[in-house]
C-alpha cells in the first residue's frame, strides 16, 4: 500500500540521524536473565514468566529512559504511575507490535477485533526462524492480543480505540494519583504514523472516542499450550531485546519488518545492524546488545534458508 512504501522510503532516509546512536563499541552483548525452569508452556506460564523478568528489565537502561521520556512528555510526576506497571506494558507493546521481537507480521486480514486467529497460527508453529513471521494479522488483531495480554498480566484500563473507521489501536487509560486520568495510545503498528512514533504517540487523540471500554475478553484460556519452540522463543527474544532503549527497538523494528517485506535480504539488515552498532559511543550495553543479537539472529535466519 503506498502508505507503507512511503514509510518506508522515509525510514531509510530518517532513521540513522532522528534515532539515538549510544552505546560502547566493542562491547559483549549482555549476558540474558535466566528464567525459572518450567516444563509447561501454557499462557499461565508465559503470563508469570513474563511478569518475572519484568521485574529484572526494571533495572535494565532502556526501560529507566523510556520511563522517563514517556513521563516527562504526558507531564506526569514519575510518583504518580506504576513504574513496574510501566514495564510490562511497555515490554508486551515491543514483543506484540507489528515487526516487534515476537516477529509478529501486519497483514489485511479481515478476522474479527480478537486475537483468536493469533493463537491458532501460534498453535500450528511447527518450526521457527528469526526471519519469518510467528503469526500474520491486522491491526485491530494485534491491538486486541496487545490488550488482552496486557490485562491477564495484571496492567488495568486498556481497551480499543478506532482514530479512523477502518483503523485500530490499543489505549491504556492512566488513573495517575492526583491527576485526571490520562489516555496514552499504544500503536501496534505504523499504520499512519512516521518513523518516530511509538508508545505514546500524540498523533491519535484518544479523547476522539467518549469511552474507551477496557478489553475484557478471554481470547485464551490459561491453559493454552502454546509448542514448546515457540514459548522458549518469546523467552528469549525479551531476554535479547526488552532492555534496550525506545529508539534502538524502533530501528530494530524497522529492520525486521524489511526483511518481512523483502524490501532488504536478512544479510543486508545484519549488516545494517552492525554498522549502527559500530556507531555507538559511550551507550548503553543493552542497546548495543541489542543491536549485535539481531545481527546474530538474521545470519541464523540467512544460514536456515539456504539449500541442503
Amino acid at each position: 500500500m503506498q502508505y507503507r512504501a512511503q514509510t518506508f522510503r522515509a525510514a531509510q532516509a530518517l532513521l540513522c540521524t532522528i534515532l539515538m546512536a549510544q552505546a560502547v563499541r566493542g562491547a559483549s552483548p549482555k549476558p540474558a536473565a535466566q528464567t525459572p525452569s518450567t516444563s509447561s508452556s501454557d499462557l499461565a506460564q508465559l503470563i508469570g514468566a513474563i511478569r518475572w523478568k519484568a521485574k529484572v528489565l526494571e533495572g535494565a537502561s532502556g526501560m529507566h529512559s523510556s520511563f522517563r521520556s514517556f513521563t516527562t512528555a504526558y507531564k506526569l510526576p514519575p510518583e504518580s504511575v506504576s513504574y513496574s506497571d510501566y514495564v510490562v506494558a511497555r515490554l508486551l507493546y515491543e514483543a506484540t507490535r507489528d515487526a516487534g521481537f515476537w516477529n509478529l507480521h501486519w497483514t489485511i486480514t479481515d478476522q474479527p477485533a480478537n486475537s483468536d486467529n493469533i493463537w491458532r497460527q501460534w498453535k500450528r508453529v511447527a518450526g521457527l526462524s528469526p526471519v519469518l513471521p510467528t503469526a500474520s494479522a491486522e491491526c485491530d488483531e494485534l491491538s486486541a492480543l496487545y490488550a488482552f495480554l496486557a490485562g491477564r498480566a495484571g496492567i488495568k484500563g486498556i481497551g480499543l480505540f478506532w482514530p479512523f473507521p477502518n483503523h485500530t489501536v490499543a489505549v491504556w487509560v492512566l488513573q495517575p494519583r492526583g491527576k485526571n486520568p490520562v489516555r496514552v495510545v499504544v500503536p501496534t503498528s505504523q499504520i499512519f504514523l512516521g518513523v518516530t512514533d511509538s508508545f505514546g504517540t500524540r498523533k491519535f487523540n484518544p479523547r476522539k472516542q467518549k469511552s474507551i471500554y477496557l478489553y475484557t475478553r478471554r481470547d485464551a484460556p490459561d491453559s493454552f499450550e502454546l509448542p514448546k519452540p515457540l514459548f522458549d522463543f518469546f523467552l528469549l527474544q525479551v531476554d535479547k531485546y526488552a532492555g534496550a532503549s525506545d529508539s534502538t527497538l524502533q530501528q530494530l523494528r524497522y529492520l525486521r519488518e524489511g526483511v518481512f517485506l523483502k524490501y532488504w535480504t536478512s544479510e543486508e539488515a545484519a549488516r545494517d545492524a552492525l554498522r549502527r552498532a559500530d556507531d555507538f559511543r559511550n551507550g548503553p550495553a543493552e542497546d548495543l546488545s541489542a543491536f549485535q543479537n539481531f545481527a546474530q539472529d538474521m545470519r541464523l535466519g540467512t544460514a536456515e534458508s539456504r539449500p541442503r
